[in-house]
């Protein structure tokens, strides 16, 4: 199977960051205050040792007369309530990243959903579904997680850091130089695993949206793999991304998960460090025995957020790799804004006149698929256009849809430019039923009457019976009612037949049918198209069939090859021509027939 190209990897790591950094500002009052409350417990957390200190001091000295009992009332008083406030510090804290989190996600995913509707058609066309997927969901998650779990982290552990270097320096200045000195390894340590793991993130990040745009795609037709025993292809090419990920997400982690544990180490070091000389200190009358059971405990404190700095980096490091491809996305070039157009056609007012003038264009500079399209549609007449595969008869159409923009030439709808009217307004215009059916998780009634306002039950019907769905639909549990989507509660030529059901309710002057009947039987493709020879009434029609016993009664056929029209006239005047059109035909017809 052939799988979209994925996006080009991100080139400006920096530029990423400021702009997970910027999507942040409507949320930095909750950061601020998210802060200041780590901040508070933080301080707290500090302020305890400190009191410890003066309680293990009024013990010793009191061992050899009397021990000051209420001035350790006062002061474990004093540290309750203030580990309480911490405590409650700390429960905002997280509550409010909680909810900046979560109104950040929902943000960001907004703004990618918004995105997807303004990307050209072309992007789509080169890019893997599953990949897309990929950055809505795991990739956005991968952010909310370390803003939820990470940024409070980050700040009270900072903030222990500094206190704590503070308060040590504070009791006594030269085991605070034993703890620090023992400690800048670790530091030097967490800064040369950074420098390493960030590029294995990013790959890992890269090979998740792949092995999803592989999944989606494998499974999406997974018939025709089991129908050409492609299993044992598929499963090696699974495997193939799966050891890539296995590889770089092993890397990865193998890097930073090296910074805990060792900064783990370098905390308990550093405390025995501080056992040792606090106790030579201790003996020679320099410090207290209250001073030695407080630097254990800073040291304690000055260890623990060297560990959860080491953790939080390794977030931070998945998180730029994610915040790389979903800012990458949303960075692509979107459509015109179309800010300039101001005309409009009113579909109740529209006569239904195209022409084609020199229409050229290629979806690439390698090959020109339009050369030169030129051609004039009367109001109300049905237009088919047949040729081989890849003589651009889709493409055609397209252009007119204004999914795709003309290189050269122009298109006119009742005399008016398509350059000057907006898309919404010309979709508007057109009824399209393609050859691949789309139906979504809904009832029969909803996917027929799909974004179209006042439209009764019984217009839906009527639709269905002209077209002999009807009785289909009544022989289900709920009739209209039945609930529908990727089930096979009906069958490929029975969501086709719903497809053209839903164009037929639309009240729109053009209709295109790109290979409509293409999944329907012979007798069942008789009766869809006497429907639309209905439905063509009043409209002005375009048929793209290769079938050519559906287009006979065209007002007009236009012959493509090659992206130029080789000829055009009536299915009669065509055979008669003995030409291009008339070996179309006899290679799919008797000569009797």
């Amino acid at each position: 199977m052939k799988h979209g190209k994925n996006i080009e990897k991100p080139k400006n790591f920096k530029e990423s960051i400021k702009k997970f950094i910027n999507y942040l500002k409507p949320f930095y009052v909750y950061l601020i205050i998210a802060t200041v409350l780590a901040f508070i417990g933080s301080i707290f957390a500090i302020i305890g040792p400190d009191k410890i200190k003066e309680i293990t001091n009024i013990i010793v000295s009191g061992l050899g007369s009397s021990i000051d009992l209420e001035k350790i009332k006062s002061i474990a008083i004093f540290l309750v309530i203030i580990y309480i406030i911490g405590a409650i510090s700390s429960y905002m804290e997280h509550f409010i990243m909680a909810t900046v989190t979560n109104k950040f996600t929902k943000k960001l995913r907004s703004e990618i959903s918004v995105k997807i509707n303004k990307l050209p058609l072309k992007y789509f066309d080169n890019t893997s579904y599953g990949d897309i997927l990929s950055r809505v969901t795991n990739d956005v998650d991968t952010m909310s997680q370390t803003i939820s779990q990470s940024v409070g982290t980050f700040v009270s552990s900072l903030t222990l850091l500094i206190g704590s270097v503070f308060m040590m320096f504070y009791t006594n200045y030269i085991l605070a130089i034993v703890a620090i000195l023992a400690s800048l390894l670790g530091f030097l340590f967490m800064v040369i695993v950074l420098s390493k793991s960030q590029k294995y993130f990013s790959k890992f990040q890269e090979e998740l949206g792949e092995l999803n745009g592989h999944i989606e795609e494998t499974y999406s037709g997974y018939n025709i793999v089991k129908t050409y025993n492609g299993k044992d292809s598929e499963i090696a090419k699974f495997d193939e991304i799966n050891n890539r990920m296995f590889n770089n997400a092993l890397k990865a982690h193998f890097f930073s998960g090296l910074m805990p544990p060792f900064m783990g180490f370098i905390g308990n070091f550093s405390y025995v460090l501080v056992c040792i000389v606090g106790s030579y200190l201790a003996l020679n009358g320099t410090i207290t025995f209250g001073v030695i059971i407080a630097f254990t405990i800073y040291a304690r404190l000055f260890a623990n957020p060297l560990s959860q700095i080491a953790q939080v980096a390794t977030s931070f490091q998945s998180a730029a790799a994610a915040s790389e491809r979903v800012f990458e996305f949303l960075d692509v070039p979107e459509m015109s804004e179309e800010t300039d157009v101001k005309k409009y056609l009113a579909p109740d007012k529209v006569k239904g006149e195209i022409e084609f003038k020199h229409v050229k264009f290629s979806y690439n500079d390698d090959k020109t698929i339009i050369k030169d399209f030129s051609s004039y549609i009367k109001p109300g007449s049905k237009i088919a256009i047949v040729g081989p595969t890849g003589a651009g008869k889709t493409t055609l159409v397209n252009l007119l849809m204004k999914f795709y923009e003309i290189n050269s030439g122009d298109i006119l709808i009742d005399g008016v430019s398509i350059k000057d009217l907006r898309r919404e307004n010309i979709h508007d215009l057109f009824v399209m039923v393609l050859q691949d059916t789309w139906v979504f998780d809904g009832s029969i009634y909803d996917n027929i009457a799909y974004n179209q306002k006042n439209i009764s039950k019984k217009m839906v019907v009527d639709a269905c019976k002209k077209i002999g769905l009807n009785h289909t639909i009544r022989s289900l549990s709920k009739g209209y009612d039945t609930n529908i989507g990727d089930s096979d509660i009906l069958s490929a030529g029975e969501k086709q037949l719903l497809t053209i059901a839903r164009g037929m309710i639309k009240n729109s002057p053009f209709l295109i049918l790109d290979e409509a009947t293409s999944s329907v039987d012979t007798r069942t493709e008789e009766l869809v198209s006497r429907a639309m020879d209905n439905l063509c009434l009043n409209r002005t029609s375009f048929v793209i069939a290769h079938r050519l016993s559906t287009i006979k009664n065209a007002d007009l056929i236009l012959v493509l090859d090659e992206g130029n029209i080789v000829e055009q006239g009536t299915h009669t005047e065509l055979l008669a021509k003995n030409g291009f059109y008339a070996k179309l035909y006899n290679s799919q017809f008797d000569k009797n027939f």
